[in-house]
């Protein structure tokens, strides 16, 4: 369950724009903020439709390629899976933790485990043979390299004064 936001648009409900509209960076780092504060607790994890766990991306994009760099911890690299279909490309996994602690005057057993996805839709068809995945640390890095075409089709336009 995600926490509400601390500030509301107004778009969700079809209102005119909010005078917070120019916030909305600041909005998105403080969402975040609070939902990494909460996980650390337990509180809460970022989900997807049917309440999967969805894992935390960054994404960039250079020249030549798309960077993808997908958050973890606590994964290995046998339990995640990236498929490249129909322009989307897809994270998925499974998450199995177990953590026991016994002490003198107690016996502690946790238990954690769940499925995860996250797709993103790419912006050309992008060749699965030139697409590299590599997953250190509980980090996955995929870079996607754009097509020829692709770069053919991008052009630097001149901004004038006046």
């Amino acid at each position: 369950m995600a926490l509400p936001s601390l500030w509301r648009s107004g778009r969700e409900k079809g209102e005119l724009p909010s005078v917070w509209e120019p916030f909305s960076s600041l909005r998105h780092d403080m969402d975040r903020l609070f939902e990494d504060f909460s996980r650390d607790f337990g509180w809460a994890a970022p989900t997807v439709a049917g309440g999967s766990s969805a894992p935390r991306i960054d994404v960039s994009e250079t020249a030549g390629e798309i960077r993808i760099e997908a958050e973890l911890p606590g994964v290995e690299e046998k339990d995640v899976e990236v498929v490249l279909s129909n322009g989307r490309l897809t994270i998925k996994g499974e998450k199995k933790q177990e953590k026991e602690e016994k002490k003198k005057d107690y016996h502690l057993v946790e238990r954690s485990y769940g499925a995860f996805a996250r797709s993103i839709s790419l912006p050309f068809e992008a060749d699965p043979s030139q697409v590299k995945a590599t997953f250190a640390e509980g980090v996955l890095n995929i870079t996607v390299p754009k097509p020829a075409e692709v770069k053919a089709k991008e052009k630097k336009i001149p901004i004038g004064k006046g």
